[in-house]
This record gives structure tokens, sequence and C-alpha cells, in this order.
């Protein structure tokens, strides 16, 4: 019997890889089901829907110049080989908030005022508050460091 494009024949699972199983026709032809066509739905592993030894119909979709034979269980689930829409999943609805649920405390980097433009200050006068808050810590950190003092707290200046 000689393979065609499109006809349908028994085959033998043979092997089995990562991207896809390995066939054996009545024929004695070999050939390959890629991933993508032994089913519309997803699979993550082909060991949990083929098993090597198992005997299988399978569509004949191409043969390459090389004789290579691409097969496909996906198109006979599918009839014709016609592709159906595939159905979206719905999406997940927020979780509606309670009206006594307070909304999350918004936190401000350090100690440092930043609302203090709404109680009548310029950015002018913020920028100049923040620059010498800044300055100080950065001469205390300095200052300790000369001490011997060490951020990592072991005591010692050293590494």
């Amino acid at each position: 019997m000689s393979l065609s494009v499109g006809t349908i024949v028994k085959g033998k699972v043979t092997g089995i890889t990562n991207f896809g199983a390995f066939v054996e026709t009545e024929d004695g032809s070999r050939g390959m089901i890629h991933i993508s066509e032994i089913s519309r739905s997803y699979i993550e592993d082909i060991r949990s829907v083929l098993r090597v030894g198992q005997t299988l119909d399978v569509k004949v979709i191409s043969i390459s110049e090389q004789g290579k034979i691409a097969l496909s269980l996906k198109q006979l689930e599918q009839g014709d080989g016609a592709k159906k829409p595939v159905k979206k999943a719905p999406k997940p609805q927020p979780r509606p908030r309670k009206k006594y649920e307070p909304a999350p405390a918004v936190t401000s980097p350090g100690d440092f005022e930043w609302q203090a433009a709404s109680a009548g200050g310029t950015f002018e006068d913020m920028m100049s508050k923040f620059k010498r808050t800044s300055e100080d810590k950065m001469s205390d950190l300095k200052r300790g460091e000369s001490r011997g003092y060490s951020r990592r707290g072991n005591g010692s200046g050293r590494k």
C-alpha cells in the first residue's frame, strides 16, 4: 500500500520524544506525529496521551521530498481537517471590594514628609528640605564609619 497525503492508516507507536511520537504504518513506512498534531488541547507531556506499542489510526498530512512522513491525530478528531474555533476560557472577575474594607495604607520612603506641598509649601521648599535631610543622613553615616562602626553591625570598619 502506498501512502499519500490525506489517507488514514493504522500505525503502531515505536518511540516517543519531547517533541513528538514516531509511528510505523501497516506498510512498514515510518512517520512522526508532532506534539502539535496530537490533540486540539494543550499537551504538556506526550507520554500522558500515547504509549510505545499503542496501535492507532493516523492521517498522513505531508510527505517531504526526503521521504519524511508527517502524521496527525488532531485532524482525525476534527473530521475533515478544517480548523474549528477555539473557545477561550472566561476571564476571572475581580473580587468586589466590601464597602467597609479600608484602602491599603500608602507609605513614604524614610521619614520625609511628602505631603508638605499640600500644606502650602512649594516644590522648591520640599526639595531643599529633602536635600538637607539626605545630607545629614550621609554625614552621620560617614562619621560612624570614621569611628570604626560598620553598617553591617559587626563593630569594626574592616570587611
